[in-house]
């Protein structure tokens, strides 16, 4: 039976203690009225499930269009995390590591995935580098990328990670290879209600390589060939996505990159996200591959280094396809970003090109 969100779990503790609704409501205005800028956060947050409404307000991220505020009925919050506890076999009194910014879904889904679960959830900052107890067990967490990249020699006693928010590189995709704790990527965004499929990053086979839906959800491709997911736990409307995949079956898939990202160049359909897996080993700095116009091709590939300045070897595209090598190359000192640090593309390259 799936539990309803107006119920906190005998089990749930915070910071290694117990409390029901009205105790955990005298710590989120303690959260509010005395805490770090992060736990104000959080208590704000509290103080919004716990209230009579049956939905929250939250942000999306902003890295595709200008942030904004939508409701997510608390209920599609707590099938959420009945589905990721199944996925991932959360039990009774569980260990959590909750490092994420919770003013966004993915850090709001930690608490609400504690409450409901019985899970036993310890806060730390959401800084780039998580200070927390690396002595101590802890059998699930979610990480950014830079968390993970940070915090690969203090990772022995965590068991399970989930890391989203951006893609994994490469190289840290082959940093994780050799540690114990399983890494998984998710794949989800606000309307959603976070994650809706994971993918195994580290002790697997190549052909457990693609993203897997979790239980419940349906998907499928438009004209476009974006996802269109049904999740009729989650969302009360189909969700279309500007998310171009490769279908691998009904239940996974592969990103090949952002539909609003696409470049047509001299008719032929190129994707940066593509591109910057090819170079993202090879360029120290961080960059991004993106197009502008050109009268001959109608758009051309340019790339955008956040660097002071625009000198590179250009030996480095050499594992790229014709194509695929920038016409162009660009810098800016710093990236303009979302406040959850991802780089705002269309920004940057309004500064650049004015």
């Amino acid at each position: 039976m799936t539990p309803t969100f107006d119920k906190i779990h005998l089990r749930f503790k915070l910071n290694g203690t117990n409390f029901n609704h009205d105790e955990l409501k005298e710590v989120a205005y303690s959260l509010v009225k005395e805490g770090e800028p992060y736990e104000q956060v959080i208590g704000n947050f509290l103080l919004d499930w716990l209230d009579e409404n049956d939905y929250v307000l939250t942000k999306t991220s902003g890295s595709t269009g200008l942030p904004k505020s939508i409701k997510i009925k608390k209920q599609q919050m707590v099938n959420s995390s009945v589905m990721t506890g199944d996925f991932f076999g959360l039990e009774l009194g569980d260990k959590a590591l909750h490092c994420l910014p919770s003013q966004y879904i993915a850090g709001k889904m930690m608490l609400v995935r504690a409450m409901i679960l019985g899970l036993e959830l310890d806060m730390a900052p959401p800084t780039a580098i998580p200070s927390y107890d690396h002595h101590k067990s802890y059998d699930f967490c979610a990480m950014i990328p830079l968390q993970l990249q940070n915090s690969l020699d203090r990772l022995e006693h965590i068991n399970t990670i989930i890391v989203g928010g951006a893609r994994v590189s490469n190289s840290l995709n082959l940093s994780i290879q050799a540690i114990s704790t399983t890494v998984f990527e998710t794949y989800g965004m606000t309307e959603t209600v976070s994650h809706i499929a994971v993918r195994k990053l580290n002790k697997t086979s190549e052909a457990e390589a693609h993203f897997k839906i979790l239980r419940d959800i349906s998907i499928s491709k438009d004209d476009r060939d974006c996802l269109v997911i049904n999740a009729s736990e989650l969302s009360e409307d189909t969700i279309i996505t500007n998310d171009v995949v490769d279908m691998k079956s009904d239940t996974e898939f592969d990103i090949i990159g952002r539909f609003d990202n696409m470049i047509n160049s001299g008719g032929v359909k190129l994707f940066p996200e593509l591109i910057e897996a090819k170079l993202q080993d090879k360029i120290v700095s961080r960059f991004f591959i993106t197009s502008e116009t050109d009268k001959d091709l109608g758009q051309k590939v340019i790339l955008v280094l956040e660097s002071d300045t625009k000198d590179i070897d250009t030996v480095l595209f050499n594992s790229l396809e014709k194509f695929e090598i920038p016409k162009a190359i660009y810098n800016m000192t710093k990236f303009i970003e979302t406040p959850n640090g991802k780089i705002q593309r269309h920004k940057c390259l309004e500064t650049i090109l004015g």
